[in-house]
């Protein structure tokens, strides 16, 4: 913050900045309206440190950010074609991002079924409970060979 005001841009080296976001290309176009997923938060792909109330602040412009997207398209097209336009690229980014999704989905039934370069999450819970069972048997083992052995022992 700039007194009253909002600076963006790289931060300044000699100054700590208010509000720190970094995010690739990606996240931050997912966040626009149109291309927005409420049932995907982008988990990991954000990273924002410093005042909360500022980042709160901020979240609430861009929740209400909802520039109009067809007038561009109608300055450039003219009233009829530009609407046109417009809401044919709106589908197409959405066919696109449907298609990014459905690939992404493909390629990871890819790796993790048919190539097995990366075990699928089930198996990998699956690995982890049969070590914890092991862990905890060769732990009760131990215990009963300690056991016999103080018995032993004393029998002596």
């Amino acid at each position: 913050m700039d007194g009253e005001s909002l600076r963006v841009g790289p931060p300044d080296a000699a100054q700590a900045p208010d509000l720190g976001v970094r995010a690739s290309l990606g996240a931050l176009l997912r966040q626009l309206p149109p291309l927005r997923d409420a049932a995907a938060p982008p988990v990991g792909q954000l990273r924002i440190e410093g005042d909360a109330e500022l980042a709160r602040r901020l979240q609430i412009l861009a929740q209400r950010f909802d520039p109009d997207w067809q007038r561009p398209f109608v300055a450039v097209f003219g009233e009829v074609l530009g609407v046109q336009v417009a809401k044919a690229v709106a589908a197409a980014l959405r066919q696109a991002q449907g298609a990014g999704r459905q690939f992404a989905q493909m390629a990871a039934e890819y790796v993790t079924e048919e190539s097995r370069d990366v075990v699928a999450r089930a198996e990998l819970d699956a690995f982890h409970d049969d070590v914890d069972a092991l862990r905890d048997d060769v732990e009760r083992l131990a215990a009963k060979l300690a056991r016999l052995r103080r018995a032993r022992g004393l029998d002596a």
